[in-house]
């Protein structure tokens, strides 16, 4: 199928990853719609314009109604990007029920309501993706730091698994580590810029597409340990 026949839905691309992996796939000639909280001068600009919603993933009723206005569409590609932080000095000893409770519901819960509200627009050959982290492996926190934002992303990864497990169909399901990305979260010292990171993504995805499972794997294609 060509590009220009296949639809990408990025959740989350006002800004930093999201924004870039809508660029890519508008570069990439696909069409795109891409949701955010609230209005996003540089997606308005994208040419040709994506196609924006307004969604915000922690309110249910938005969930419902984006489901609704997509309720004819055949989406390709569903890639839902959500990431906050409190910092990586923040361990369980000094920080609150509340923060815990909001990084997990942003970074985990609400994430996987979208993909379960979503899934029957992608066909048996499509790809439903989330953003992860390397940090969000299990088998590889051997330093510490970023406590609530590791747990976050390793939730985000089981749930994923468990999506797949019960309602996979033959779709790829990605747990996707963008590297670590100079953006507001990742800092102006992080290895790479946001176009090699989505650049990397968007190939890896193209190599993924059609393997039935779900796969943790990072912008270089590289399966990590969950």
């Amino acid at each position: 199928m060509s590009p220009a026949h296949q639809t990408a839905l990025i959740v989350g691309a006002s800004r930093g990853l999201g924004f870039g992996l809508a660029h890519e796939y508008v570069r990439r000639g696909w069409r795109v719609i891409g949701t955010v909280r609230k209005p996003s001068p540089a997606l308005q600009k994208l040419a040709p314009q994506p196609r924006i919603e307004t969604l915000d993933i922690n309110h249910a009723d938005q969930i419902a109604t984006l489901r609704h206005k997509l309720s004819s569409e055949t989406i390709d590609l569903l890639f839902v990007n959500a990431g906050i932080s409190n910092g990586g000095g923040e361990t369980l000893a000094n920080a609150s029920n509340d923060v815990f409770t909001t990084i997990m519901a942003t970074n985990a819960l609400s994430p996987l309501r979208v993909i379960e509200a979503l899934a029957d627009l992608v066909p048996n050959n499509g790809v439903i993706a989330a953003m992860s982290s390397g940090l969000g492996s299990v088998a590889n926190n051997c330093n510490g730091g970023w406590e609530f934002y590791r747990a976050s992303k390793a939730t985000l990864n089981t749930l994923l698994r468990s999506f797949a497990a019960r309602r996979g169909d033959g779709r790829t399901i990605l747990a996707v580590a963008p590297g670590w990305v100079r953006t507001d979260m990742g800092g102006p010292r992080a290895a790479i810029d946001v176009e090699t990171s989505v650049r990397g993504i968007a190939t890896m995805i193209d190599a993924r597409r059609g393997h039935a499972g779900s796969f943790f794997v990072n912008y270089e294609n590289r399966e990590l340990p969950w």
